[in-house]
Formats: C-alpha cells, sequence, structure tokens
C-alpha cells in the first residue's frame, strides 16, 4: 500500500487506537430529507469535534461543512436510485475521482449489492472504482448494501465481506450479526458497523460495545447520533466505547450527562 494511501486510511482509523468512529450522513442520496437531516449544516456542526471521519455526499459536503473544518470525508460516489423506485440495487457512479481528488477527501465509497439482479454490475463498479483509486492513493470503503429479502447472518455478510475484500476495498462496512467473528476471520480487511435504523440509545450504544468486542475496527452511525434526542451525548458515548474500551453502562452515562 502506498504512502499517500496508508496515510489518508489513517486519517479515519486512528493508528494510537486501530478504530474508527464515522458520522453517516449520506442518507438523503436516495432517502431525500431523513428527519434529523432536513438541514445537514445544523446537524453536522455540533457533532464536528467528535467524529473521526464524515461520511456523505459531494453536494451535503459542499454546502453544510465548513472548508475549515479538520474532518476527514469519505465521500460517497454511487447513487442514481430513490426510495420510490423499484430497485435500489440499479446504482450507478455519480461522482468522479478526480472531483473527489478536488475535494480533499479521505476515502471514496458506493454499496454492493451482493445476491440482487445487479449484483454484477455493483461489483465491476466496485472494481473500477478500486483501479482509479490505487491510481490517485485514494482508499475505498465498500459497503454491503442488504436487499429486503436477504438474510443478515454471517453466511450472507461473510460472502459479502470477503468478496468486497477479494475485489480490492481497503475497508468494508457492514452489519453486525450473531457469529461475527467468524465475518471477521474471513474478511482481510478491517470492517466498520453500520448503526442502521434508530434504535433506542441503550441499544445502540450495545451494538457498539458488541461489534467493538467481535472484532469490528468501528462504526458509522447516523440515525442513531443524529435522531437522538441528545446527539453530542451520543457520539461521545459511542466514542467511549470505541477508543476508550468503556462499557455500556458506561457510554450510557455519558450520554446522560447532557441531557
Amino acid at each position: 500500500m502506498d504512502w499517500g494511501l496508508q496515510n489518508r486510511l489513517s486519517r479515519i482509523i486512528k493508528p494510537d487506537t486501530g478504530k474508527t468512529v464515522m458520522l453517516a450522513v449520506d442518507h438523503g442520496y436516495f432517502l431525500g430529507p431523513t428527519s434529523g437531516l432536513e438541514k445537514p449544516a445544523e446537524t453536522i456542526k455540533p457533532l464536528l469535534p467528535y467524529a473521526d471521519s464524515l461520511m456523505l455526499t459531494r453536494g451535503v459536503l459542499r454546502t453544510s461543512v465548513p472548508p475549515e473544518a479538520d474532518i476527514p470525508i469519505v465521500l460517497r460516489v454511487s447513487g442514481g436510485t430513490s426510495i420510490v423506485g423499484k430497485d435500489l440495487s440499479n446504482e450507478g457512479i455519480t461522482t468522479s475521482v478526480k472531483d473527489a481528488i478536488r475535494l480533499n477527501v479521505s476515502a471514496i465509497t458506493l454499496s454492493i449489492f451482493v445476491g440482487s439482479d445487479h449484483e454484477k454490475e455493483t461489483l465491476l463498479a466496485l472494481a473500477d472504482l478500486v483501479d482509479k483509486g490505487q491510481k490517485y492513493g485514494i482508499p475505498v470503503l465498500a459497503v454491503t448494501a442488504v436487499g429486503r429479502d436477504m438474510a443478515r447472518d454471517a453466511k450472507y455478510l461473510g460472502l459479502c465481506c470477503r468478496i468486497a475484500a477479494e475485489i480490492g476495498a481497503h475497508f468494508v462496512k457492514t452489519y453486525y450479526c450473531d457469529d461475527f467473528e467468524s465475518v471477521v476471520n474471513s474478511c482481510p480487511v478491517p470492517l466498520v458497523i453500520a448503526g442502521g435504523k434508530k434504535i433506542p440509545e441503550r441499544e445502540a450504544l450495545q451494538l457498539a460495545y458488541d461489534a467493538i468486542a467481535h472484532g469490528a475496527c468501528g462504526v458509522d452511525m447516523g440515525r442513531n447520533i443524529f435522531q437522538s434526542d441528545n446527539p453530542v451525548g451520543m457520539i461521545r458515548a459511542v466514542r467511549a466505547i470505541v477508543h476508550e474500551k468503556a462499557t455500556v453502562e458506561q457510554a450510557f452515562a455519558v450520554y446522560r450527562e447532557g441531557k
């Protein structure tokens, strides 16, 4: 791995802990004005000091993140479908790597849809993105998107993560599941856990704790942070688990401090 690519990746996955807390705010690219992200700039601003990176689109980056902000960017470059369409898996590349370079991002990301009608297209898009990212020293995050009919179990997620790594993804975002250790052990690149839909705060903290305890290198939470009744407290609590090895109870106390 060349120096530039490793340098960018080390801005996201912190070398002192080997862990990361990513803040996902890219939901609007297919969901529109998601609850809590109607005005992205207002949502993002108070959370910036506590995130290791932001995962978002170029439109939100340009309009809602101050250029002087010292925050690594994981730029979503896939899209082309919406929640009102027939098939979310029929994505394409929406942002060029050259534009990602102009935006000074630390990584680029797209979704893969293993088992869908468009599996091949998304996997080939990943391969092409890895080639282009490698050319310019930009790491690629593969997101293992799950269709309505796909089981989020270790067999399926292990398949998705291994395929992503085999194609060349430098790290993978996936879901936590029973027997998660087998997914970690069969994937040669770091795994980041998706937060998923909003759940009660204690449950979300338990999810983060279990993921880290069973081998994840970090979490990429969105709705479980910005839809919380205490977003700053929640992201601080997640950081306590990921970087400070806090228990769920200790982290929950951090969340409650600011309420």
